[in-house]
């Protein structure tokens, strides 16, 4: 077990965090006795003392201060404030687990004065285990903490690695604001139905279990999307007369450029070049 013995502190307290958390102890990964968190709400924490029977404080330099994992759950406009107290102590970790959207790893190991450093984006879905995590991590870490960091991203899902920071930009607009794109188009259904005659409870369940089972059959199937669309296109048919519809509406183009928008925010916030891309793209 890759985490055993080791002691894992959470800056941080929210739903990733403990998204994080319980698929550890589900998993049996570690022990509540385990887990430090901190957050500047106290009901918070006491919430997940009930629930978990963990370690919390207000304070988060005496969360970090023995851990072993450092786990930065927060918000990232708010690491401005936090990585200066953690700084006297970040660096008695073996690695920083950063899930901070944007934030780039030389920001976290030069603010905090330790080069063992994992950068993860997940998803929403990891609340429920059945997330996707994007990661990377510098060359200063070694093998046994990428098998901590593993074990970090099984508790929330599937995990794949990249070996270029770059690709954490690209993840964060399709698959960690992904999530969004499949819950509008998730409303806009239930409303076509609604608007057909359709209760809302029935719309929301056909629409539901549409999406769970095709998603379901497209993994198992092992096909591409064009042909399992074809299969429920036949010529003149309904799925036809929509398709026809949606494509004209420009639905690829809407949703690629949405998803390259989300891309350029993402590069932007991490002071990458997001903004200058933004406008020469406005200008074409």
């Amino acid at each position: 077990m890759a985490l055993q013995n080791s002691r894992i502190a959470f800056i941080g307290s929210g739903v990733m965090a403990e998204a994080m958390i319980n698929g550890l102890l589900k998993q049996g990964q570690v022990t509540a006795g385990q887990i430090v968190c901190s957050d500047p709400h106290a009901p918070r924490g006491e919430e997940l003392v009930r629930r978990y029977g963990l370690e919390f404080t207000t304070d988060n330099i005496a969360a970090a201060d023995r851990a072993d994992v450092l786990v930065l759950s927060i918000k990232p406009q708010v690491l401005p404030d936090v990585m200066p107290g953690l700084r006297r102590v970040a660096h008695k970790a073996s690695f920083v687990f950063s899930i901070l959207a944007g934030v780039r790893i030389q920001t976290l190991s030069s603010g905090l004065a330790n080069p063992s450093v994992v950068r993860a984006m997940p998803n929403t879905p990891a609340q429920i285990g059945q997330g996707i995590t994007v990661w990377t991590a510098t060359p200063e870490v070694p093998v046994a903490q990428r098998d901590q960091a593993k074990t970090l991203l099984g508790a929330m899902g599937e995990e794949i690695y990249v070996e270029d920071e770059k690709y954490l930009d690209m993840a964060t607009a399709l698959s960690g604001s992904g999530p969004a794109y499949v819950f509008l188009v998730m409303e806009a259904l239930i409303d076509a139905g609604v608007h057909m005659g359709f209760s809302r409870r029935d719309a929301e369940h056909l629409v539901l279990q549409t999406m769970a089972g095709s998603v379901e059959y497209a993994k198992q199937s092992g096909l591409h999307p064009a042909q399992l669309r074809n299969q429920v296109t036949s010529p003149g048919g309904t799925s036809a007369e929509a398709l026809y519809q949606l494509e004209k509406g420009g639905l690829r183009t809407v949703l690629s450029k949405g998803i390259y928008a989300a891309y350029r925010k993402s590069m932007l916030l991490g002071g990458g070049k997001g903004e200058k891309n933004a406008k020469d793209e406005d200008e074409e």
